[in-house]
C-alpha cells in the first residue's frame, strides 16, 4: 500500500513544471510527510490527555491543521468536494500556511522541541509544487497515509530512506547525502552502543548514523525508562545545508523517535576550544563532508588550520568525545599518507590523543558517485595509539548502483576486528615502528603479493627497440620466403 502511495507520488510530482529532480521529490515529499505525521501525533496525544482527564491545547491553530486544508471532509467523510485547490490551494500554502509555520522558530524556546522544528522546517524549504492541482492530487495521496502503528513507520522509513538513496544517488552530491547502510552497521557493531550512552554526529546528513544506530539498539522488552533515554537522551546530530535537516528530521521521525536531536547549524562554526565537558559525548559516528573548503573565520576555531574540512571536523570530533569515549569516522585515505603539514599534525594528534585501534580501508566503489577512495577510522579517546590493526576490504567484485556493498561483505571485518587477529586481508602496525617525521599510515598489506617493479622510461625504451629490430627480421625473412 505505501509503496503504491510512493509510486503515485513520484507520477504526480513529475508532471508538476516546478519540480525539476530526485532533490525536489524528496523535499516537497519530506514536508507533507511531516504535516501529516503532526496531525496523526496531535490525534494520538489529544486521545491519551482525554484518557487521564488532562485538557489539549493542539500545537496548529484550527485553519492550519490538516484537515482543515489538505484534507477536510464532508458529514459523512467523504472529499469535500469544495476544497482549495487549483491557484487558491498553491496561494494559501504559499501566503499563509508556511509564514505561519515558520513563526514557530521564534515562540519556541527551547530548540530540541518539536515546535522549533516545525519552524525551522518551513523557515529552510519552499513549496515548489506550482500546479494546485497537482499538490491536491498529491495531498490525497498522502492523506492515505497512517502513522499511527509502529509496523507503519518501519515501512514508511524503509520507502523514504530507499528515496534518499536515490537522491543520493542522482548526481554528484551522492555520498553527500547518503552512506551506504552495511558500511554503518558494521561500524556500529564495532562501536557497540549501549543505552545510556550518548550518541553524536556533527555533519548527519539524512541522520543514517543516528538512525542505524537507534535501529539496533531497541527492543521490544525495553523498560519505560529506557525508551525514554533512547527517545530523548541518546541521539544527537547537527546539519548544515537546509534539505539534509529536513530529510534528517523527517527520517528520524519515520524511524519512531518523535522530537530527534537535530539542530540546523554549521558544526564547524564552533570554536573547539569552548568544547566543555557538558558538551561532550560517548559514542561519534560520521561521515563528514570531504574537499569542501572553509573560509579562514571557521579555520580560526581549530588548532591545525586546514582548507579540507573533513579534518577541521576530526578535531572537532575529538573533542566532542568524552574520555574513554568511542569514535568511528569516514575519511578519504589520503589522510593516512599526505605529507602536507595540517595531514602530518593531525594523524600525531589522532595517535597522541586517541588510540587508533581499527583501519578499515574500503574499495573504490564503496560510495556510489564519490571517485575517492575512503577508510574508516575507529578510535577510543584517552590513551595513546600503540599498535593499529588494519583491514582491506575486499568484496571479490566491482561496487557499482547495480552491485552495491551488502553485510555480508563486511561479515568477516567485524568477525575479526574484536581479537585484531592476522589474516590475508589484516595486519597490525605497531606505531613505533612509525617514521615520527610523517606519521605515515599508509594502507600497505604485507600479505599481498609483491607488485612488479615498474621499468624506468630508458628501459622501456630500450625494450621497444629490441622488439622493433626483432619485428623488421622476422619480416625480411618472411620477404626472403616469398
Amino acid at each position: 500500500m505505501f509503496e503504491n502511495a510512493f509510486n503515485s507520488m513520484d507520477r504526480v510530482m513529475r508532471n508538476d513544471e516546478g519540480l525539476a529532480s530526485e532533490l525536489d521529490y524528496a523535499e516537497q515529499t519530506s514536508w507533507l510527510l511531516f504535516l501529516k505525521y503532526l496531525d496523526d501525533m496531535e490525534k494520538e496525544w489529544e486521545d491519551e490527555a482525554g484518557l487521564e482527564g488532562r485538557d489539549y491545547t493542539p500545537i496548529l491553530d484550527e485553519p492550519y491543521r490538516w484537515q482543515a486544508w489538505a484534507a477536510p471532509k464532508a458529514t459523512d467523510g467523504t472529499p469535500d468536494l469544495n476544497a482549495r485547490t487549483g491557484k487558491d490551494l498553491i496561494d494559501f500554502v504559499n501566503g499563509e500556511l508556511f509564514p505561519y509555520l515558520q513563526t514557530f522558530r521564534d515562540t519556541a524556546d527551547d530548540p530540541d522541541t518539536l515546535e522549533y522544528k516545525i519552524g525551522e522546517i518551513f523557515a529552510e524549504i519552499a513549496n515548489r509544487f506550482r500546479s494546485g492541482y497537482s499538490l491536491r492530487d498529491a495531498l490525497e495521496i498522502v492523506d492515505g497515509l497512517n502513522f499511527g502503528s509502529q509496523q507503519a513507520k518501519h515501512e514508511l522509513s524503509d520507502l523514504y530512506e530507499t528515496r534518499i538513496k536515490r537522491m543520493g544517488n542522482a548526481g554528484r552530491n551522492g555520498g553527500e547525502y547518503y552512506t551506504p547502510r552495511p558500511l554503518i552497521r558494521a561500524m556500529i557493531k564495532v562501536v557497540k552502543p549501549e543505552i545510556g550512552e550518548t550518541i553524536y554526529d556533527g555533519a548527519c546528513g539524512s541522520a543514517g548514523f543516528l538512525c542505524e544506530a537507534w535501529s539496533s539498539l531497541r527492543r521490544d522488552d525495553l523498560s519505560a525508562a529506557d525508551w525514554d533515554t533512547l527517545q530523548r537522551k541518546t541521539f544527537y546530530g547537527q546539519e548544515k545545508k537546509s534539505l539534509a535537516y529536513v530529510l534528517g528530521v523527517m527520517n528520524m521521525i519515520l524511524h519512531g523517535i518523535d522530537a530527534p536531536n537535530i539542530r540546523h547549524a554549521n558544526t564547524l562554526s564552533e570554536n573547539v576550544l569552548d568544547i566543555q565537558q557538558k558538551d561532550r559525548h560517548d559514542i561519534v559516528l560520521a561521515n563528514p563532508p570531504f574537499g569542501g573548503g572553509e573560509r579562514k573565520e571557521v579555520q580560526q576555531n581549530f588548532p591545525i588550520k586546514s582548507g579540507e574540512t573533513a579534518y577541521l571536523f576530526l578535531q572537532h570530533f575529538i573533542r566532542k568525545l568524552k574520555a574513554g569515549g568511542r569514535g568511528a569516522v569516514v575519511i578519504k585515505n589520503t589522510f593516512l599518507s599526505n605529507t602536507d603539514n595540517a595531514s602530518v599534525a593531525l594523524r600525531k594528534e589522532l595517535l597522541e590523543s586517541c588510540n587508533l585501534h581499527t583501519v578499515l580501508d574500503c574499495p573504490s566503489g564503496t560510495f556510489q558517485g564519490a571517485g575517492v577512495k575512503t577508510v574508516v577510522l575507529f578510535f577510543e579517546k584517552g590513551a595513546k595509539t600503540r599498535k593499529v590493526w588494519f583491514y582491506q576490504l575486499d568484496p571479490g567484485r566491482s561496487l557499482g548502483k547495480t552491485n552495491p556493498l551488502n553485510d555480508d561483505d563486511l561479515a568477516e571485518f567485524v568477525a575479526l576486528q574484536p581479537s585484531k587477529a592476522d589474516s590475508d586481508k589484516s595486519w597490525t602496525v605497531a606505531v613505533k615502528d612509525v617514521d615520527t617525521a610523517t606519521w605515515d599510515l599508509s594502507v600497505k598489506n604485507p600479505h599481498a603479493p609483491e607488485a612488479e617493479a615498474l621499468r624506468s622510461p630508458e628501459q622501456i625504451i630500450t625494450d621497444m627497440l629490441a622488439r622493433d629490430a626483432e619485428t623488421a627480421q622476422i619480416l625480411e625473412e618472411i620477404r626472403g620466403m616469398l
